[in-house]
Order: C-alpha cells, then structure tokens, then sequence
C-alpha cells in the first residue's frame, strides 16, 4: 500500500469529522422535527401508572398476593392514582430542552457510526489480530451500552422517580417538579446505566494487558455484593427490599459477566534451576 503523508491523514481525518458531525446534524434534526410525539409516548411515560414497568409489576404483586400480605415486601404499583405534573417556571426553557434533548439523542443513535467512521480511519494502521479484537470490542460495546440506555429507562429510572416524586419531608410542602429537573435525571441516569454495562469490555480491555485475571472476581466477590448493594440503595433510596433487589441483580449480573470474559490464571510453572536443584538433592539423600 502506498504510503499516506500528514496532510493526507489530516485530510482522511477532516473527512471522518465531517461526516460524523452531518450524521449527528441530520439524526438532531429529524428528533427534532419528532420531539413532540417522542416526549408524550416515551421521556414523559414514566409519569403516568399505566407506565410498562408499573403494569408488570402489578401483574407480578398479584400473582404474589398471598406471599406479600405476609412479607410485606413488595410495593403496591397496581393503583392508578400515581401522576408527575411536570411545571416550567423558565421562559425559554421549553425550547432549549427541546433541542438539547434531540442533539443528546442524535449522539446516541449516531455513535455507531461515529465509532465505524473512526474505524475505517485507524483499521490501515493495524495488524489483522487487533482489526478483530477492535471489531469485537465495537460490537459488544454498542450492544452492552443500548442494554445499559434500556435498563435505565424501563427500570432504574421509573423506580427512582415514583420513589422521590411522592417522598415529602413535610405534607406542608408539595412537591412541584420543574422540566429541567426531571430531564436533567431522565438523562442522567439511563447514560450512567449505558456506561455501567460497559464495565464488561472494560474488564475484557484490562485482561487484554494483563491487569486483571479471574481470581480477582473471585477473591473480592463479597465486597462487590456489599458495594453494589450500597449502589443500588443509592441509585432507588426506596426502603423496601424488593425495589433494591430489582435495581441490584442487573448490576450484579454484569459483574459476573465480566468475570466471564477475563482471562483465566495462568498455571504457575516451577523454575527449572528449582526443580534441578530438588532433583539433586534427592539424588544426594538416597
């Protein structure tokens, strides 16, 4: 292959900006064209009862009935009184949510192709092991961190705000929840999901160098439980178990995941001049 210049690199790489920045441009536009209706059938839905989660889990509550009256364990998400009125107190605040909101979504529908456009540009320069190790980092990370955005959305979040948007310190204060604070959290919490379900790749890169290997999950095992567990109860600070355990096992189960994909423990093999050396000494006592 004919060698590249700087400026043709330079040149290779302006196209890969250019092109990311159209399809990031293009995706804002049509999510903003569709904000409306994606506000109403999908940000706005985890604020009225008939939400999917809070059907399945009333499914679930009755199905259990007999179990929760004498446990107490499981909330009840079967009334259809529970309702967020959102409130805008800022002029200008409805319209500037409604184009961040699709610049934010554009990226995440564009990352794909943002990450293959930064592929094609560094693929020339790698051996043909790291093009198929790049590969499958690329795969498992976007499917890991889709998970992750939907795990945030139908899980973490819906629990998290039915918790704190019926919590009063007093029944003297209403709680009156502006948009900004809602979609600060809304976005907040299904981006930090997103980047938590990376943690597996994260585990497979550090096993890659040598840094991690499968006894380390092993070995601290119970302080990750203890730990997550604390994550949980930080993430929904709800006070019933069956909340935390719903928002805990998610987590638990990418850390086992990653153990999955670390390397195992390399064998650990005797020195030659040690094993000599004992073969001598036997030598010498017989």
């Amino acid at each position: 292959m004919e060698e590249m210049s700087f400026w043709d690199h330079l040149e290779a790489l302006r196209g890969v900006i250019f092109r990311s920045l159209g399809a990031v441009v293009i995706l804002s536009v049509v999510f903003f064209c569709f904000m409306t209706d994606i506000f109403d059938s999908i940000i706005l839905a985890p604020c009225f009862s008939d939400f999917v989660l809070y059907r399945s889990l009333c499914n679930l509550t009755t199905h259990l009935s007999s179990i929760n009256e004498h446990l107490a364990i499981l909330p009840d998400f079967c009334g259809d009184s529970f309702h967020v009125n959102l409130i805008n107190i800022q002029l200008a605040s409805q319209f500037f949510i409604h184009i961040s909101t699709s610049f934010w979504l554009a990226i995440v529908f564009a990352f794909p192709y943002i990450i293959y456009q930064l592929w094609t540009f560094i693929s020339p320069g790698l051996y043909e092991r790291e093009k198929k190790n790049a590969r499958m980092a690329f795969l498992v990370g976007n499917i890991m961190f889709f998970i992750g955005v939907l795990v945030g959305y139908i899980l973490v979040f819906p629990l998290t705000l039915r918790f704190l948007a019926g919590y009063q310190v007093s029944e003297i204060v209403p709680n009156q929840i502006s948009l900004d604070s809602y979609m600060s959290n809304f976005l907040m919490m299904i981006f930090i999901m997103g980047i938590v379900f990376e943690l597996p790749l994260l585990c497979w890169m550090l096993s890659g160098i040598g840094i991690l290997t499968r006894s380390f999950f092993s070995k601290y095992r119970r302080y990750a439980i203890v730990g997550l567990l604390v994550l949980a109860a930080v993430i929904t600070p709800s006070g019933d178990p069956f909340t935390l355990m719903v928002v805990f096992l998610p987590i638990y189960m990418l850390y086992e995941i990653s153990a999955f994909f670390v390397k195992k423990d390399e064998p650990e093999i005797e020195d030659d001049a040690e094993v000599s050396e004992e073969a001598a000494s036997d030598d010498w006592s017989k």
